[in-house]
C-alpha cells in the first residue's frame, strides 16, 4: 500500500504529463484510436477492481458480473431507442451500484475464501442468465443493433475511432478524478485501515461492514461505467463480456500494474493491452505462450507490480 516517495509538486507534474500523454496519442497514434479506447475502459475497469481489493481488500474475481450488465444497460437502451451516450452511462452506473450494494451483504459477510466463491458464482450465474435469455441479450450472438446518437449531439461516432476515443478519454478521466478523491477522503483512509487491519478498525468503532459495502457499491459503479463505455464505443455486446476470463484478465491487468496505487489499473491496461497486441502481430500462432513469458517474468522481477518497481527505484535514487 506504499505509494511513490514524491513530493506532491511531483506528483501533480507526473499526473500531468502522464494524462497529456494519452490525451496526444491522438495524434501520435491515429491508426491506434480503437486499441487506445479499449486500453482506456480497461483502465477504467482495472481502476474499479483496484478501489475493492486493492484499498477494501475485498477479494473478487469475477467484477466482469458488473462490467458486463453495465455493458448490456447501456446497449439495451441504446437498442430500444434512446441512444443519447450520457443517459447510458448513467443508467449503467445506477443499476450496478444498486447491483453492486445488494451484492455486497453477500460478499462482505464472509472471510476470503467465502468472497472468492460467491463472485465466481455471481459471475458465472449472470454469464448463464444473459445465455437463456437470448430473446433480450442476443446470447451467444451477442447484442446487435446499438445505435449510439452523437455525443452532445454534435460528434458522430466514426469508423476511425476519433469521437470514440474523446469520448472515452474525457469520461475514463472525469470518472477516475472522482475515485481520486474518494480514495484521498477520510472515508478512503478508513478503507485503507480496514484493509491493513480489520480488527484494530474495529476496535476504534469504525463501521466495518457499512464502509466495505459502500466500497463495493462504489467498485461496482464504475465498473458499470466502463461495461457502458465498451457497448457504446463498439456498438457490440458480446457475452463474454460478462464470462469469467474477463475478471481473470482484468486482474492479471491490475496485478500487473500495481494493486492499491489508483494509477496500477491504467498502467498495467497500457503495456497489457501494448504487449498482448504487439505478441499477436508477432506470432499469431503462438502469442499467448509469449504473453505468459512475460507476465511470469514481470511478476517475479516486479514485486508489486510495474508502479512496485518504479516505487523501489525511486527509493534507490534517493539512497
Amino acid at each position: 500500500m506504499k505509494s511513490l516517495s514524491l513530493t506532491p509538486g511531483q506528483l501533480t507534474g507526473l499526473e500531468a504529463a502522464f494524462w497529456l500523454l494519452l490525451a496526444s496519442s491522438f495524434w501520435l497514434m491515429p491508426d491506434h484510436l480503437t486499441l487506445l479506447s479499449q486500453i482506456l475502459i480497461l483502465g477504467l475497469f482495472a481502476v474499479s477492481l483496484d478501489l475493492a481489493l486493492g484499498y477494501a481488500g475485498i477479494l473478487t474475481v469475477g467484477h466482469a458480473a458488473l462490467f458486463g450488465c453495465g455493458a448490456y444497460a447501456a446497449g439495451l437502451l441504446a437498442k430500444h431507442g434512446w441512444g443519447e451516450p450520457f443517459s447510458g452511462l448513467l443508467l449503467a452506473l445506477l443499476v450496478c451500484a444498486a447491483l453492486g450494494y445488494a451484492l455486497s451483504y453477500l460478499i462482505v459477510r464472509g472471510a476470503d475464501l467465502t468472497r472468492l466463491m460467491i463472485t465466481i458464482g455471481v459471475c458465472v450465474l449472470f454469464g448463464e442468465l444473459a445465455n437463456r435469455l437470448s430473446g433480450i441479450t442476443g446470447g451467444t450472438d451477442g447484442l446487435q443493433g446499438i445505435v449510439i446518437d452523437p455525443v452532445l449531439g454534435l460528434f458522430e461516432f466514426d469508423l476511425w475511432g476519433k469521437t470514440a476515443f474523446v469520448y472515452a478519454f474525457v469520461v475514463v478521466l472525469a470518472m477516475f478524478l472522482v475515485t481520486r478523491l474518494i480514495v484521498s477522503s477520510p472515508f478512503g483512509l478508513a478503507l485503507r485501515g480496514i484493509h491493513d487491519s480489520r480488527k484494530r478498525m474495529q476496535a476504534i468503532g469504525s463501521p466495518v461492514a457499512a464502509r466495505l459495502r459502500m466500497a463495493y457499491c462504489f467498485s461496482a459503479a464504475l465498473a458499470g461505467v466502463a461495461g457502458a463505455l465498451m457497448a457504446q464505443t463498439s456498438q457490440f455486446v458480446g457475452i463474454e463480456a460478462l464470462s469469467f476470463n474477463r475478471s481473470a484478465e482484468i486482474l492479471i491487468i491490475l496485478v500487473l500494474g500495481g494493486t492499491g496505487r489508483l494509477y496500477g489499473g491504467l498502467i498495467g491496461a497500457i503495456v497489457y493491452m501494448l504487449v498482448h497486441d504487439w505478441f499477436a502481430d508477432l506470432n499469431p500462432q503462438y502469442w499467448m505462450f509469449w504473453l505468459g513469458i512475460f507476465l511470469i517474468v514481470v511478476v517475479m522481477v516486479g514485486r508489486g507490480g510495474i508502479m512496485g518497481a518504479l516505487s523501489r527505484l525511486v527509493r534507490i535514487r534517493r539512497a
